[in-house]
């Protein structure tokens, strides 16, 4: 049993120096690794990185760094790292080959949190969805609908393809056609909806509002009204002039047409 330990400490004694020194490397490198993505996150904070990315960038640069220290501590031992490397290479690309999907989310992630086209509390149309940004994570982004339906998108998908964000601007259009009889008078009806404009203080002056006739239609003819206000009110004024222009075109006696169909019948 002596024979065998002393064996086994002949045969390490030549490695004991490289080893002591490698595991003194490693703890002072580990410490600086965590010293290092201690100050690469407060620089990111300070440049006001979205949380999401800073966290995962923050944990992805930690991992990286401590295994670079590992690969150098062991080639610095006298460990031949290059089958070790090649192996590694190979599960990477395999790995990487059954994770493309995923690794498309994650870069679509990083891209969308790096170049902010829309941010939490947004409401954007992408996809063939509508709805409020409620999370951006670094693989999927949750929408939430009006009617409080939770859609999650990829971000892959979301980052390569177009996004309307109705948030980005603080003044939006309100778009409306309002369609009167052709025995009505064109001057009356358009003087009740400027009218209505004028009185609705959530309306914006400038622009100024456009009301104009923009077609002659089958059944009737179609004023083209176009108004700016503030984002937060688009909807309010929106369902609310519908509805002041239906009375108000009532109380006037203008007609608002809608399409019919006269049938003819023959006796034989």
């Amino acid at each position: 049993m002596a024979f065998n330990i002393n064996s086994i400490y002949d045969y390490i004694k030549p490695y004991l120096p490289k080893l002591a020194l490698g595991l003194i490397i490693l703890a002072v490198g580990w410490i600086l690794c965590s010293l290092l993505t201690s100050f690469i996150s407060h620089l990111m904070k300070k440049s006001k990185v979205e949380e999401s990315l800073r966290t995962f960038l923050k944990s992805l640069i930690g991992i990286s760094l401590k295994v670079l220290l590992l690969i150098t501590v062991v080639s610095m031992m006298g460990v031949e790292m290059t089958s070790f490397i090649a192996i590694l290479a190979a599960a990477g690309f395999a790995v990487g080959l059954a994770l493309q999907g995923s690794l498309s989310n994650f870069a679509g992630g990083v891209l969308i949190l790096s170049f902010k086209p829309f941010k939490v509390g947004d409401a954007i149309d992408a996809q063939g969805h509508k709805g409020k940004v409620k999370a951006i994570q670094i693989f999927n982004t949750i929408l939430m609908t009006p009617d409080n339906k939770k859609i999650i998108i990829p971000n892959g998908a979301l980052s390569n393809g177009s996004v309307i964000n109705f948030s980005t601007e603080k003044e939006r259009r309100v778009d409306f056609v309002f369609g009167i009889g052709y025995n009505d008078k064109i001057p009356k009806a358009k003087e009740i909806i400027l009218a209505l404009i004028k009185k609705d203080k959530r309306i914006l002056k400038d622009p100024e509002p456009f009301v104009r006739v923009s077609e002659l239609g089958n059944s009737s003819v179609n004023i083209t009204v176009r108004v700016w206000a503030k984002s937060e009110d688009y909807w309010d004024i929106n369902f609310d002039m519908i509805e002041n222009v239906k009375e108000s075109f009532d109380r006037n006696r203008i007609s608002i047409p809608y399409p019919q169909m006269d049938v003819h019948m023959k006796r034989l």
